[in-house]
């Protein structure tokens, strides 16, 4: 993540430029951050990272939490343009669901930065992870381990990025003529629903192999259920979370891998570019943060 900290450092320098030009009696800076749920704890480090950046530069936050309901997250941020925020950072729910948003919040002149999922309309930029490379980095791990045989897939909602990573997981598998996806299934994202739904798939194919969660939240739920289960499954999953982690160092786990992602640089990235874009900056569209396979062997020194 070295490269990441580069840009934060050459970010700074012109945010810093950006506060020194407020008059002593400005209004701080009010952000908008309307996360799409925060039952997770990957969006909670984002949240804390938001709240420590926030702070050192004198900014108002305000957070909401869509609760995985799109017309919920366009109303708080309605609400939230209401309360004149400058800047608006947007992990949207559903990429296409708010898109209205999106445009309201661009034609009052709100800078608006969506991060870990993109969202659709005239956004200012889009930080978040190889979404696509971390679902093809998981599932290939899975293919590598179990060789051959069903598998089964954990989608989600429906954003840009978990698309992206189920695309990755399929073409992953598709380079393995021995292995055959026979289910994909809505977990939501869920530990209870993910739970669910994967004790149903065990029991609909009982002679599955590999099963690959599109987040780590849901990915304990399944483990619940194959651990339960008795049957031989193994696992993998996206994000890195702590509780996942802990789950694949432990001997014999079902739980093999996960792709990590970086909620804290993800988190960082995106405040910096929207306050470079609030100073008139030019900043990219799109900034891609890289992910790291994370197996049993590197999980001993991991950690977000």
């Amino acid at each position: 993540m070295k490269s990441y900290r580069k840009v934060l450092r050459l970010l700074a320098v012109g945010v810093c430029a950006g506060l020194a030009s407020l008059s002593a009696n400005a209004a701080p800076l009010k952000i908008g951050v309307s996360f799409q749920e925060m039952n997770n704890p990957y969006f909670v480090t984002m949240k804390e990272a938001l709240e420590q950046a926030a702070q050192s530069i004198g900014a108002q936050l305000i957070i909401t939490d869509a609760r995985h309901d799109v017309s919920k997250q366009v109303s708080d941020v309605e609400d939230m343009l209401q309360q004149g925020i400058d800047i608006l950072l947007l992990n949207p729910t559903d990429s296409a669901g708010v898109q209205s948003a999106v445009i309201t919040a661009h034609k009052k002149g709100v800078v608006v930065v969506s991060i870990d999922a993109e969202a659709s309309g005239p956004i200012d930029s889009y930080v978040g992870s190889k979404d696509y490379d971390a679902g093809f980095k998981a599932c290939e791990y899975l293919a590598t381990s179990i060789k051959k045989g069903n598998v089964g897939i954990l989608d989600g909602i429906p954003s840009l990025g978990i698309l992206e990573r189920v695309r990755g997981c399929k073409e992953a598998l598709a380079k393995h003529p021995e292995l055959k996806v026979v289910s994909v299934q809505n977990g939501k994202q869920e530990r209870d629903q993910a739970l669910a739904v994967t004790e149903n798939m065990l029991q609909a194919n009982p002679d599955l192999n590999g099963l690959f969660s599109v987040n780590d939240n849901g990915s304990l739920g399944a483990l619940a259920a194959i651990e339960a289960s008795g049957m031989d499954v193994k696992l993998v999953s996206v994000d890195g979370a702590p509780e996942a982690i802990k789950a694949i160092q432990k001997p014999g786990s079902h739980f093999i891998a996960t792709s990590a992602q970086f909620p804290r640089e993800q988190a960082r990235l995106g405040l910096a570019l929207a306050l470079a874009k609030h100073w008139e900056a030019n900043i990219p569209r799109r900034f891609p943060v890289d992910v790291e396979l994370i197996d049993a062997s590197k999980a001993k020194t991991f950690s977000w």
